[in-house]
């Protein structure tokens, strides 16, 4: 229509009298007196059709007919298009009250089953509370629809405990506070921003904490209580130092950012304080503030610090989540690490396990056992049977104190050595197999034949400890101390037996305080007992720390504690050596010695089982040093005295040190260095040195030597003689 418009317009204008501008003038005319255009047109111009003086006036006015009638048409199509406009207008603001309304609908149900607040009901508003959602890790995306809220989700929750159990032996009580803790935040929702529950869970290791928890997820994923089973797991005891708050801040974020509903928190006790209050934020206030300017980049917290961003992420909120710390410790030892506001927060939901009693033991020693049956069948084709003792003689091995991964580790034991008898035997597939046991040793009978299992595992290595104990002898004197370095060997082989018996261990402190003046092999001894203790398995690292006050205490106000904890880590499976302990206490205004003396004692108190503390220094001077702190002298009971060495002993050394340089001393001196040690040793031994005065005199007697060699040309290369000593 528009085209044909425009070319009528332009023959009107084009082809006769009129302009354009008379036309336009016309139209307005027309629209507001009425008439038509040509009417119009003649009151305008003052001319009319029959004045044309070219002749053409039908044809004008066929064209002026023509374009009337497109205005006309223009018009009806322009008010019907105002009509449609106004009716989609009047659509559009029906779908938009009924978008409100469910979008309501939805914020309610968040409030409700996800602990997200609800808004007023707008679009804006609903919109903002989802990506809020998002933003705190909570999911809502297609697996939220699915959960059960309501009286449906209480319902849900019948028989749960029960279920577990038949996997989860001897702690029924457990289960039921367990429970419980889960089902609360649907009788007591929390608020908007807050974790939807806290649940602190203890108890011995090797009681089921962590299969009770795993068990537990998976049967409130399959009965649509959460939308997965999946636990997010915080290693809160990696993050030691102050100096690791980006990598704390990051692993916080993906934990609360991950679509796992449960996060699991371990070894809090071994947390940095400053990392434990963010923590406890989560607990108590359901989140915490950044310390600066973030965005979300792929999953990832990243610093813009003064950039422009206008989706900053400044704070973390735990709304959605249930958060379980899992500890050894009990909940008076927790309040004092984490605060008693964080064990407030708990409602009560305290989850403790219990020791395992003879019955649980033995229902899982006839799971395991079941177990071994089929993985031998699977793995080395053998069809076993068992006599009717084997599952209490499997229990009575791992003991109580052993827990499941002593019954895992016999059963284990078995499966390995019927796969050496695969190896090494010739057996048809699917060859009968009955076990037995007998004087603590496992046999297998097949057919006629009858072979014992348990000579088929491979001996422990022992070649590092016969070399260790070579070095040993070949120290010099300190006849009590190897005795007791010996000794040690022979109580933890001790106690290793008890454990196979299922009988209770004796637990001893291994932490020793060596005294003795310099030189006498303190620090040869603690390096021999890291690789001993290692090699008989009483350590997994076998390294030797050493280190002194420099390394152990700061610099300035907070510098102590994450510098001695950083030690500490990294002597964790072998042996930390503080020469010169004593020199950490200068008395009670030494601040900076007494944190790490408090820091020392607790890092000894967290990593007992896998960490040796020796600390040397003087007798008198190690004394006070035990004053400095109460739970000093309960945890180093071990003092081992390393009396200063004789003239005898300090001229086997020096021979010792001529061999290992390629020398050898002459017979003809022994007298007059003998005489000579013993004179030392009886006047100044504290000074001397003692090791080291035998070193001393040997190198000075080298250099002696190449002297009186240029004389003598001829003499022995390797001898030397009394006078090389220049005693």
């Amino acid at each position: 229509m528009g085209d044909s418009f425009m070319d009528a317009m332009g023959s009107l204008g084009g082809g006769s009298d009129y302009t354009l501008d008379e036309i336009r003038q016309a139209e307005k005319l027309k629209k507001k007196n009425g008439g038509t255009l040509v009417e119009n047109l003649e009151k305008v111009t003052g001319r009319g059709m029959n004045a044309d003086p070219f002749g053409n006036a039908d044809a004008l006015k066929k064209q002026v007919m023509a374009m009337q009638e497109m205005t006309d048409a223009l018009g009806k199509r322009s008010q019907a298009a105002s009509d449609s406009l106004d009716s989609a207008g009047r659509q559009l603001a029906e779908n938009s009250q009924m978008l409100d309304r469910e979008l309501r609908e939805l914020n309610e149900n968040l409030a409700r089953d996800f602990g997200i607040a609800a808004s007023a009901g707008s679009t804006a508003q609903a919109g903002q509370q989802l990506a809020a959602g998002q933003q705190t890790g909570t999911d809502t995306s297609g697996t939220k629809e699915q959960v059960l809220s309501g009286e449906a989700a209480l319902d849900a929750f019948d028989g749960i405990a029960e279920k577990i159990g038949e996997r989860v032996y001897g702690q029924e009580a457990f289960l039921k506070k367990l429970v419980i803790a889960f089902k609360r935040p649907y009788v007591m929702p929390a608020g908007e921003e807050q974790a939807k529950n806290t649940v602190f869970v203890s108890g011995a290791n090797d009681t089921g904490r962590h299969f009770a928890l795993k068990e537990l997820a998976g049967e409130l994923a399959e009965r649509k209580l959460i939308g997965n089973d999946r636990i997010r797991t915080v290693d809160l005891g990696i993050y030691t130092d102050a100096s690791m708050e980006s990598v704390f801040l990051q692993d916080i974020y993906a934990a609360l950012s991950d679509d796992a509903e449960i996060i699991l928190f371990e070894n809090f006790e071994n947390c940095h304080p400053s990392f434990l209050t963010r923590i406890s934020a989560l607990v108590t206030d359901g989140g915490f503030r950044l310390p600066g300017r973030y965005v979300s980049q792929k999953g990832q917290l990243v610093s813009v610090q003064n950039a422009l961003a206008t989706d900053a992420v400044s704070m973390l909120h735990a709304a959605g989540k249930y958060l379980v710390f899992v500890s050894e410790k009990s909940l008076d030892k927790a309040a004092g690490i984490m605060g008693a506001a964080f064990v407030d927060a708990l409602k009560g939901d305290v989850c403790v396990t219990g020791e395992l009693d003879e019955e649980a033991i033995r229902r899982i020693a006839a799971c395991e056992q079941e177990a071994l049956r089929t993985r031998a069948g699977e793995q080395c084709f053998f069809d076993i049977s068992f006599d009717d003792d084997f599952a209490a003689f499997g229990a009575s091995r791992a003991g109580r104190q052993a827990g499941v991964t002593g019954v895992r580790a016999f059963y284990a034991s078995v499966l390995e050595a019927l796969a050496q008898a695969r190896l090494e035997g010739s057996y048809e597939k699917g060859a009968a197999l009955k076990l037995r046991a007998e004087n603590g040793r496992i046999f297998a009978q097949h057919g006629e034949e009858q072979f014992d299992l348990t000579a088929l595992l491979p001996e422990s290595y022992r070649g590092e400890i016969e070399e260790i104990r070579e070095e040993l002898d070949a120290i010099v004197g300190l006849h009590e101390v190897k005795n007791y370095v010996l000794g040690l060997e022979e109580f933890y082989r001790v106690q290793k037996r008890r454990e196979e018996e299922g009988l209770k261990t004796a637990a001893v402190s291994k932490h020793m305080i060596f005294t003795g003046n310099p030189g006498t092999g303190k620090t040869t001894i603690a390096r021999i007992i890291s690789r001993y203790l290692k090699a008989i398995g009483v350590l997994t690292g076998g390294q030797l720390v050493e280190v002194s006050r420099a390394d152990l205490v700061g610099r300035y106000v907070g510098h102590t504690a994450p510098l001695t904890n950083q030690v500490i880590q990294s002597a964790i499976g072998g042996v930390l050596f503080i020469d010169e302990a004593y020199s950490l206490y200068r008395g009670k205004d030494d601040s900076f010695g007494l944190e790490a003396i408090d820091t020392l004692v607790k890092g000894i108190e967290d990593n007992r089982d896998n960490l040796i503390v020796i600390l040397a220094g003087y007798s008198k001077e190690m004394q006070e040093f035990l004053t400095a702190n109460s739970g000093l002298k309960s945890r180093f009971p071990n003092v081992i005295d390393f009396p200063n060495y004789t003239g005898e002993e300090l001229l086997a050394i020096a021979r010792s040190i001529a061999k290992s340089k390629g020398y050898e001393i002459d017979t003809g001196a022994d007298e007059t260095l003998c005489n000579y040690f013993n004179e030392v040793q009886a006047t100044r031994a504290a000074d001397a040195g003692n090791g080291r005065l035998a070193r001393n005199l040997v190198e000075e007697a080298i250099l002696n030597q190449s002297r009186r060699l240029v004389a003598e040309p001829d003499a022995e290369l390797s001898l030397l003689v009394s006078r090389d000593f220049d005693l």
